[in-house]
Parts: structure tokens; C-alpha cells; sequence
């Protein structure tokens, strides 16, 4: 089935009912040699992606995407761990008969470098999710951030602010356009913006550093993009050591098993 673009000077019959939603998820991964290290890393990892930090990321987020925040609620758990959910709204008020602002073309949002809730039937959320093996050594930091707008505002142009924010060494990426809007003389439309891929969403120069699959459903509007990061540096995953310190045949173990924990993440099973 062939789905028509909608034009950017339609004209639409009341609000733009069609909920556009964002799931994010990235993962980092790192070795600790000890328990110790393993204590000082998650200590690091709740410090770093701490409640507050993560309202200052998810308001940009806002910022970006164009969206009035109305709500915050953040918390830090015990022992580790936290979430922060935001409402948001349009900064602008949609009027009957205004024409719609769409995304026009396929291209990356601003990068965190360069950006300077409860939402009115909108919401951006995160939780994360330290977790470690019992016995290897490795340690697995999850985020999970979730973008879902309504109305003119879409969550894609936040996607590039988000990969260059937490640089993970492995990110899931779904999209879906959910319901449908009528013009003026009723016709339905069941997305008001152009896209083919999530990746064209993604700045080249990060695209360049993935390896990148796409899993896509066109005729259903959902969108599904994952990618790991294609160079191997030991010295990136390891916490409170440098693999100069380490013998040959250690690193050869411990990078056996990063790249293994990597693997089974972004396959999605056990190897």
C-alpha cells in the first residue's frame, strides 16, 4: 500500500491527532577487574546519568523538538538507578485551518554540543538500568528513553542530541506514527511527515562510527534501527585499570568477553 505524503500547506479539520513515539535505548559496557572497581563504576554511573542530569538532558529535549514543559518528576533509587518523566505541550497553539509544520526532510537534529515534564497528551521519560554478571566481570549500563508528542511536534530531531549526549557503545532506536488526522473535507492521513529510515535521522559522521541495521515496516509506520559501535578499544571498557597494565593473555580474555556481552546485546541472544 502506497502512503501519501502529506503536503506541508494542508490544511487540518481541528487538532493533528496523530502520536508520533520515540524508544531509545543505549547501553555501555565495562569491565571491572575487582569488586572494588565494580563498586567505583556504578558509583561513576550514578553520579554521571544522576535524576538531575538527566532533567537537564530531557529538557533539551524538549527544547529541541519544540515542546512547552509542564510537569517534572524525577527520582534517584536506592541502591542504583533513576527516572525522570516529563508532560510537555506545543510551544505554539494549534488553530483549525492553520497549516501544519511537518519535517520536511530526512536530516540529523542538533548534536549535544550544540544546544546552547508532564506534556499536554505528550511525555518524555528515561530509566535507567546499571546491572553487572555475576562472576565475569562486566558490567552493563542500560538507558531507556521515551519521546512520545502528539500535534505538530515530532520526536525525531532529538534522536541525533541523544546518540551524541551519551556516546553508547550500542543503541536500539524504534519509531512509530500512531492514528490518523483529517483535512478539512475529512480525508484521514496516517503520518504528516516524510521518512524511509531512523539512520537519516543520525549525523554522518556518528553513522560512520556503527555498524547499522534497519528492520522497517513501511506500510505500518514503524520505523526500527540498531547499531554497535564498529572500533574496539580495550582501554574504553576497562574501569580503574588500562590495558597497559594488564598481560597479553588477560587482555585477550577480557576483551573475548566484552565483545561477547556486546554481541548478545545487539543480536538480541546468547552466544
Amino acid at each position: 500500500m502506497k502512503i501519501q505524503p502529506i503536503n506541508k500547506k494542508l490544511k487540518l479539520y481541528g487538532f493533528n491527532n496523530l502520536t508520533k513515539s520515540l524508544s531509545f535505548n543505549f547501553y555501555d559496557i565495562c569491565y571491572a577487574l575487582t569488586q572494588e572497581q565494580h563498586k567505583g563504576y556504578i558509583e561513576y554511573i550514578d553520579e554521571e546519568y544522576n535524576a538531575d542530569r538527566l532533567v537537564n538532558i530531557l529538557t533539551d529535549v524538549a527544547e529541541i523538538i519544540g515542546a512547552n514543559i509542564l510537569n517534572v518528576a524525577n527520582q534517584d533509587y536506592d541502591p542504583q538507578g533513576a527516572s525522570v518523566t516529563m508532560l510537555v505541550a506545543e510551544n505554539e497553539v494549534i488553530e483549525d485551518g492553520q497549516p501544519m509544520r511537518v519535517i520536511e526532510n530526512e536530516s540529523p537534529g542538533p548534536s549535544s554540543s550544540a544546544v546552547v515534564g508532564h506534556l499536554d497528551k505528550s511525555h518524555i521519560a528515561v530509566h535507567t538500568y546499571p546491572e553487572n554478571h555475576p562472576d565475569k566481570g562486566i558490567s552493563t549500563f542500560r538507558a531507556d528513553i521515551d519521546v512520545s508528542t502528539c500535534g505538530r511536534i515530532s520526536p525525531l530531531k532529538a534522536l541525533n542530541y541523544l546518540i551524541t549526549s551519551f556516546e553508547p557503545d550500542i543503541a536500539v532506536m524504534d519509531y512509530r506514527v500512531r492514528g490518523f488526522t483529517r483535512d478539512v473535507n475529512g480525508k484521514k492521513y496516517y503520518k504528516d511527515h516524510k521518512i524511509n529510515s531512523i539512520q537519516n535521522f543520525i549525523a554522518e559522521e556518528t553513522r560512520n562510527c556503527y555498524q547499522m541495521i534497519d528492520v522497517n515496516v513501511y506500510q505500518e509506520n514503524i520505523f526500527h534501527t540498531k547499531m554497535i559501535l564498529k572500533e574496539f578499544d580495550l582501554d574504553h571498557y576497562l574501569f580503574g585499570v588500562a590495558k597497559k597494565e594488564l598481560a597479553k593473555k588477560e587482555k585477550q580474555k577480557i576483551k573475548k568477553r566484552i565483545k561477547k556481552e556486546m554481541l548478545e546485546i545487539f543480536y538480541g541472544r546468547n552466544i
